[in-house]
């Protein structure tokens, strides 16, 4: 026997004996429950979550919160180096592939192969979904231990992307341990009404069934139009007329003086490599018009760079929606979406009120813009890039298809929502967290914030309105 072996078979015979005698260790307990809430535009379902969120902080070490727009992009994004990846790994394999499949073969034969290769895809799809799972709450903290936390805001099944990888990210996390805190305006049996990839929806949906307590959030009240009530800050100035052009000018010059910066122009990064140019710029602060943010092909990757890079945005000359411009309705609701989950403060110059903006005109009704939130944008921009290209689901598809699928109860909600947003977001409550919850200042010097020192109310008091 070698020197030092024996040592080592007396130490593991002696913790066997132990193990004997103590008994087998006890498995870890199984991780509580977490929670679904649904329910109507502004009844507090955000602000449960964002509450619950904050008091893990220093508690939970792996946690995370996303709104759908930012979780759709970064599976995108992970599953796009993934599959990345192995599409390097696999080219000699794809051209056998395709040469196979053009020779001279009967139809019948080259279907065969057509599936045979869709099913690898699919396969591809089922390796990938996992992996970027396993690093979703894990990569900024190091090796997994102890509980994670994922609180996610609005979830929705927009399309079938959507509702696939959701359903692979979402039950590979709560099948190892992740507790889950979610908001969405439907019950999970509501969200797919439409029966797309319904075999692999119904295992999300018994998942979250299983996993999460599932509570309706009652209250018909908008609790962010009864807060505004107690507003004296003015950032949404209509009409389009002089006199409330001089004042949005007024508020500009006051915010970028305080500022103590230059104005200037400043490209800033997107997601995938891509930048976008800001016309005007001033340590936190940005202005554009409604046409350069949303008359042109940019998204929700786009909206999430200026909602992190600016604490402050203003808006300019925003139009009433109508069918007529309903891409651009589209995409300003998916950048209010944005400002508001990052707690921007928003200033706005606006044909009509935050009420009668979204009302449409004789040229019709506006339908479903929220399903459209994070649909490929027109002409030649793509949000999730090759990745669905590559495989098995289409990232295309014709307006007219998806439109047949939506639901008038969906398109009012879409459009009660960003008016909630954009209300709550005139108030002082709301403008006073600014400071503290926007991610800009964290890292920055909060001299010559002085603009929002003033923005103080009572929280209880707005509340009291509600009998008024």
């Amino acid at each position: 026997m070698e020197p030092g072996v024996g040592k080592w078979v007396s130490y593991l015979n002696r913790e066997k004996k132990l193990d004997s005698k103590v008994g087998r260790r006890p498995t870890a307990p199984a991780a509580p429950k977490g929670l679904y809430l649904y329910g109507n535009v502004g009844s507090g379902k955000t602000m449960l979550m964002d509450l619950f969120y904050s008091a893990t902080e220093g508690i939970v070490k792996h946690r995370r919160r996303f709104h759908f727009h930012e979780a759709m992009l970064e599976i995108n994004e992970r599953m796009h180096k993934i599959w990345k990846s192995q599409v390097e790994n696999q080219n000699l394999q794809s051209s056998i592939s395709s040469w196979i499949v053009n020779l001279p073969f009967d139809t019948k034969v080259k279907e065969w192969l057509a599936a045979e290769e869709r099913f690898k895809q699919e396969m591809q799809m089922k390796n990938i979904l996992p992996a970027v799972a396993d690093k979703f709450l894990t990569e900024s903290n190091g090796p997994r231990a102890g509980a994670s936390v994922l609180c996610f805001d609005e979830i929705q099944t927009v399309d079938v992307f959507a509702i696939v990888a959701l359903s692979g990210i979402l039950s590979r996390l709560l099948s190892t341990g992740t507790i889950l805190v979610a908001t969405s305006n439907r019950a999970p049996a509501d969200l797919n009404q439409d029966g797309m990839q319904k075999e692999i929806f119904q295992k999300l949906v018994h998942k979250l069934d299983e996993q999460c307590e599932i509570i309706l959030i009652g209250s018909e009240i908008d609790y962010r139009r009864l807060i505004a009530k107690a507003s004296v800050d003015e950032v949404y100035f209509w009409p389009l007329d002089s006199t409330k052009a001089k004042e949005f000018e007024s508020a500009w010059d006051k915010h970028t003086q305080l500022s103590g910066g230059t104005i200037i122009s400043r490209t800033i990064e997107v997601m995938f490599g891509r930048t976008l140019e800001v016309p005007q710029s001033c340590n936190g602060i940005a202005r554009f018009t409604f046409e350069y943010l949303c008359g042109r092909p940019v998204g929700a990757a786009d909206y999430i760079a200026v909602a992190r890079n600016y604490h402050t945005v203003f808006i300019s000359d925003i139009p009433i929606m109508s069918m007529r411009i309903r891409d651009k309705a589209r995409r300003f609701i998916t950048l209010i979406d944005e400002l508001y989950n990052h707690h921007c403060c928003v200033y706005c110059s606006a044909a009509a009120s935050v009420d009668e903006l979204f009302q449409g005109t004789e040229e019709g009704t506006l339908f479903d813009l929220e399903s459209f939130q994070f649909e490929t944008e027109t002409e030649d921009t793509k949000l999730r890039q090759d990745v669905l290209a590559a495989g098995t689901i289409s990232s295309g598809g014709s307006p007219t298809g998806i439109i047949s699928m939506l639901s008038g109860e969906e398109e009012m909600f879409a459009f009660r929502r960003a008016v909630s947003r954009l209300i709550e977001m005139q108030t002082p409550l709301y403008l006073e967290g600014v400071r503290d919850l926007h991610p800009y200042f964290p890292h920055q010097n909060k001299e010559g914030l002085d603009v929002f020192s003033s923005r103080t109310t009572n929280f209880q008091e707005a509340l009291s309105l509600e009998g008024n």
